[in-house]
């Protein structure tokens, strides 16, 4: 049976704007040898599966830095402290990044972005019967394209690789599951 390794000491690496590294120092349960493992922390993230009443996908364009790609994803974002739960933060970043609300709005999935060597959670939430009502309310970094995406091309996407973002993905199984009456019973 794995066990977990105990931790002997910690070192702050870095802080910067979005994440900060340290170095973890643990011993092996097996070995008995230590060893330094380098973790990135991050606040929570959420992503959002927005549908429309016609079965469209609210989807956005956007550049990424680390790819240097422009990327067809949901909306989404890092967790505020603010926000009261992960449902909370969905709303508020759909809002944010597309000017789109919607109703019933409901955590889909959670998943860990990197457990290797990160410490967070990305949560998915699902808002049905969205509609664009607000103006958008970008901040200084983004550029954002809203685009509306039936459902039923979703899949074809993936596989033609016109999505690419492996936490978008993931959402997208969370919404298939929850098509197929699957999600519910996974929570």
């Amino acid at each position: 049976m794995i066990k977990p390794w105990k931790q002997i000491g910690t070192k702050q690496l870095g802080k910067f704007r979005i994440f900060d590294v340290r170095a973890d120092r643990k011993i092996s349960p097996r070995t008995k040898v230590e060893h330094d493992f380098f973790v990135i922390g991050c606040a929570n993230w959420v992503n959002v599966l927005a549908i429309t009443p016609d079965q469209r996908l609210v989807m956005v364009q956007q550049y990424r830095h680390g790819s240097n790609t422009v990327e067809l994803e949901i909306p989404g974002g890092m967790i505020d402290k603010k926000d009261a739960s992960p449902v909370t933060a969905g709303v508020r970043e759909l809002r944010e990044e597309t000017g789109y609300a919607g109703k019933k709005a409901r955590l889909a999935g959670k998943i860990f972005p990197n457990p290797a060597i990160m410490s967070n959670i990305c949560y998915t939430v699902i808002v049905e019967n969205c509609q664009c009502v607000h103006p958008v309310e970008w901040d200084s970094g983004e550029d954002i394209v809203t685009k509306l995406v039936p459902l039923a091309d979703i899949p074809k996407l993936v596989g033609q690789g016109k999505i690419q973002h492996s936490l978008v993905v993931v959402a997208l199984y969370y919404l298939e599951l929850w098509q197929r009456g699957l999600g519910k019973k996974l929570r």
